[in-house]
């Protein structure tokens, strides 16, 4: 398996760092700024050799430029928006595989929170980007509900004991909504309450396993596409 680490930055982002001891090599997942993940690495003997980018937005690639600098990392990202990235070096989209070390990770489709947004699903780990988050998913910025629908499904097909490493550390408000929709739902009672006193210790709630998902996530477990598009615009709006 990868050695993932996250590395908290900002006021809400992870960004990924996944390591394959064997060979060396390190990706780094979304790099919102350069300098915290450069020294993640430092001080763990890792050498970073690329970049995964799931989407252009600028909390997701701002530590382009300088990683790849630093260590002259290859980017890799969407086909869908190459123009928006900095320093892209491969375009790729679904269909396409991307490599760290040994281990393969497939490129999965998934636009709706933007145009072009792609995910990486290697063995037991899937960085989803802002496509998916705990009992959450990402807001419609230029897709659909449609799409959006099609992409969890697309990830919900993965293996269940697949851990989802997002970009964001969103899980509490996510869990105060869901509550809304299914305030019998016990499963999500009982994890939003597990999700309280991690967050009390100041711990992370990413990743989480997608079986966590079909059981607590209110956008997985929408029947119909319209159902979905009705919980993402209360959610939109939602203040709690």
């Amino acid at each position: 398996m990868l050695d993932i680490i996250g590395v908290p930055v900002l006021s809400d982002n992870y960004v990924w760092l996944a390591h394959d001891a064997a060979s060396g090599e390190t990706a780094v997942i979304d790099p919102a700024v350069a300098e915290p993940v450069l020294a993640a690495a430092q001080a763990r003997g890792w050498t970073i050799t690329q970049i995964l980018n799931t989407h252009w937005h600028p909390d997701h690639v701002g530590g382009n430029a300088v990683i790849v600098a630093a260590t002259g990392a290859r980017v890799t990202g969407p086909r869908g928006e190459v123009a928006k990235i900095p320093l892209i070096g491969r375009a790729v989209a679904e269909g396409d595989e991307v490599q760290i070390g040994a281990h393969t990770g497939k490129v999965i489709d998934c636009p709706a929170h933007t145009a072009g947004h792609i995910a990486f699903a290697f063995e037991g780990a899937l960085f989803a980007g802002d496509t998916l988050f705990a009992m959450g998913c990402g807001r419609l910025f230029e897709g659909t509900a449609e799409q959006m629908h099609a992409a969890l499904a697309k990830f919900m097909a993965l293996p269940p004991r697949t851990l989802v490493y997002c970009a964001h550390e969103y899980t509490q408000s996510n869990a105060r909504f869901a509550l809304t929709v299914e305030p019998d739902n016990m499963a999500l009672v009982n994890r939003a309450q597990a999700v309280d006193r991690l967050r009390e210790r100041g711990e992370p709630t990413v990743p989480f396993s997608l079986a966590m998902e079909a059981a607590t996530n209110p956008f997985v477990r929408a029947g119909s596409v319209a159902e979905l598009a009705r919980r993402r615009a209360a959610k939109d709006s939602f203040r709690g």
